[in-house]
Order: C-alpha cells, then sequence, then structure tokens
C-alpha cells in the first residue's frame, strides 16, 4: 500500500506556472505507474499526464501537452506536475494517483490509491 500526499496548489494568474508535488509513503514507490488527474466543479475527473516505473515513458492529455510535463525521482519517492502557461480553464483540484501496472492509464478507476488532492486556481 502506498500513500499519496500532494502539494504546491494555490493562485496564480493566467500565463504563470506551478509545480506540483506528489509524495509517496513507503519503499515501494519505484514499482507504481503513476498518473496526475484534476476534477473541476461539476466534472468528471480528468486524466493529465501519467508517467512510468521507471520515468522514461510519460504520457499527456491534448489539453496540456507542451505546457505540463510530469517527472519523477524515485530515490525521494515524489512525482511532480510542472505546469506553465497556466489558463483559467485548468482551475480544479489536482490529484496524484499510483497504479502497480506498467501502462500509464487514462481511467481514474484503474489507479488503486489517490491523495486528497491540491487546489489549483487561475484567474483571468
Amino acid at each position: 500500500q502506498v500513500q499519496l500526499v500532494e502539494s504546491g496548489g494555490g493562485l496564480v494568474q493566467a500565463g504563470g506556472s506551478l509545480r506540483l508535488s506528489c509524495a509517496a509513503s513507503g519503499h515501494t514507490f519505484s514499482t507504481y505507474t503513476m498518473g496526475w488527474f484534476r476534477q473541476a466543479p461539476g466534472k468528471e475527473r480528468e486524466f493529465l499526464a501519467g508517467i512510468n516505473k521507471s520515468g522514461i515513458s510519460t504520457g499527456y492529455a491534448d489539453s496540456v501537452k507542451g505546457r505540463f510535463t510530469i517527472f519523477r525521482d524515485n530515490a525521494k519517492n515524489t512525482v511532480y506536475l510542472q505546469m506553465n502557461s497556466l489558463k483559467p480553464e485548468d482551475t480544479a483540484v489536482y490529484y496524484c494517483a499510483a497504479t502497480p501496472g506498467s501502462m500509464i492509464l487514462r481511467t481514474p478507476r484503474r489507479y488503486d490509491y489517490w491523495g486528497q488532492g491540491t487546489q489549483v486556481t487561475v484567474s483571468s
């Protein structure tokens, strides 16, 4: 089992940047594929980015490709989401999630562990 804690959210102006962090407990972080999701009020949880166990392979939603970057540091048990060129429509609660599988999955129900989320608000 792994516990996840997100941090780094906040209020930022449109065009600005934020870096989210997700710290994982335990000694098995490197055995999990990780994903970042977000959920805005009244909307379904949306896949943003995923990274495989080694960090070599990544995948992105079209809505964030070229603006967001996912990366991980297995020595620090942490996965990050660098968000640039933020837009008001990026406003949401952002979650990290873990799955023991090897593939980058885009469906929320395929992930076994979730953090509590961190709020990101982008003002226009």
